[in-house]
């Protein structure tokens, strides 16, 4: 247990940032998952507009530093890639 005054506030700091940073994960995860459901029920117009929504969040994610920068070009190029081809189906 922390024995001085700084560290006791060290532990609260860091409980506060880890509540914040995971509701952020969880927030992007929300987003990406609205997009996968939509590319799932093969509406191109529902997904594009899913993944309007998703990417400013993702990147939020990243500039926060929640989430890795090419972790997330990678998610959302194959998100991206994902909703081009429904339009050849």
């Amino acid at each position: 247990m922390a024995n001085t005054a700084s560290a006791r506030k060290r532990i609260r700091q860091t409980a506060r940032r880890t509540e914040r940073n995971q509701a952020r994960k969880s927030r992007m995860r929300s987003f990406v998952k609205k997009v996968e459901a939509a590319i799932a029920g093969g509406d191109k117009a529902a997904a594009a507009e899913a993944l309007r929504v998703a990417q400013p969040e993702m990147q939020r994610a990243v500039i926060k530093g929640v989430a890795h920068l090419n972790t997330v070009a990678r998610k959302l190029s194959r998100l991206s890639a994902r909703v081009k081809a429904l339009a050849a189906k």
